[in-house]
């Protein structure tokens, strides 16, 4: 007797930490895309809706695609059904009716009301996600309109000219309506979403982000022309933005399941300088991401047991 296979398993979440936030998610070309920042409460895309997605109040969706966005009527659905309230969805504008019609159409099917938001974002606009944090969307290349997205924290400073003035001297300039503080801008995480190079890879808010998430669809040298006409990255388009970033960490999406990750790291390894290696990461290579993962647990009990001594 012949005993079948099992059926093929959800592949699990890809997991990296990257202090002092968490980046995991599921990316694969063509099939599903969804990262989440489970600290600043934002899931970008979301492809199928992992259960991990559910908690993040916040969904930045790039674009349309369906394998970006065919979760998103049982994220609205899950998050009300288990009291974790309503989920808001943030899209460019081109996206908002869309998204409204696909929720009317799930009252016909259920015969019943999912409460939902959806916030169109327009590229330059931002929204408030949590306190001083906001999410600043812009426009990126891809196959229909598209956004990608920065989550930038605000940090209000004292004018330096105003540095060692007396408190009541201040406070009497401020009462007199004068601006007393500069407002700086650290770019936290940014998230581009499927994209070709373009002029948004010059944007100050992506090259200075401490972790930059992008896609890297193509490494292999022929597949140059695949990637142009797909509007998606290739590995080449990543030696050049190593040369500007100064992203602590520069994490690649979207491989194509086509390329194995074996071959993927070694393709890697003979483009990319060893130094340019250090702070760049694969989010589906499960088996190097878990390694260093159980590396960092390893150094933080020894730092634990050091502090107890």
């Amino acid at each position: 007797m012949i005993i079948p296979s099992e059926p093929p398993r959800r592949p699990s979440l890809g997991f990296l930490y990257l202090p002092p936030y968490r980046v995991q998610g599921i990316s694969v070309a063509g099939e599903e895309s969804v990262v989440q920042i489970p600290e600043l409460d934002t899931c970008f895309d979301l492809g199928r809706c992992p259960r991990a997605a559910l908690a993040s109040k916040y969904v930045a969706l790039t674009h349309g695609h369906m394998d970006h966005a065919a979760g998103l009527a049982y994220y609205y659905s899950q998050r009300f059904f288990q009291g974790m309230g309503v989920g808001t969805v943030i899209c460019h504008p081109k996206l908002e009716q869309p998204i409204r019609n696909v929720m009317r159409a799930w009252v016909d099917i259920e015969a019943q009301q999912t409460p939902f938001n959806v916030c169109a974002l327009e590229p330059e606009g931002q929204i408030q996600i949590k306190n001083n944090v906001f999410l600043r969307g812009f426009s990126t290349v891809h196959t229909p309109s598209s956004l990608g997205y920065t989550i930038i924290e605000k940090r209000s400073k004292l004018k330096p000219e105003l540095l060692g003035l007396p408190q009541e001297q201040i406070i009497a300039l401020k009462k007199k309506g004068e601006e007393i503080t500069i407002t700086k801008e650290h770019p936290l995480v940014c998230y581009t979403g499927d994209t070709a190079w373009g002029a948004h890879f010059d944007r100050p808010d992506v090259l200075n982000a401490q972790i930059l998430i992008t896609e890297c669809t193509f490494l292999e040298s022929g597949h140059r022309d695949r990637a142009l006409a797909g509007r998606h990255m290739h590995l080449d388009d990543i030696v050049r933005l190593l040369r500007f970033s100064k992203a602590k960490a520069i994490v690649l999406t979207h491989l194509s399941r086509r390329t194995h990750l074996a071959q993927a790291r070694k393709q890697i390894e003979a483009t990319i300088s060893l130094e340019d290696r250090k702070r760049l990461f694969l989010l589906m290579d499960y088996r190097t991401n878990r390694h260093r993962y159980e590396q960092q647990l390893a150094v933080a009990e020894a730092e634990a047991e050091k502090s107890a001594d």
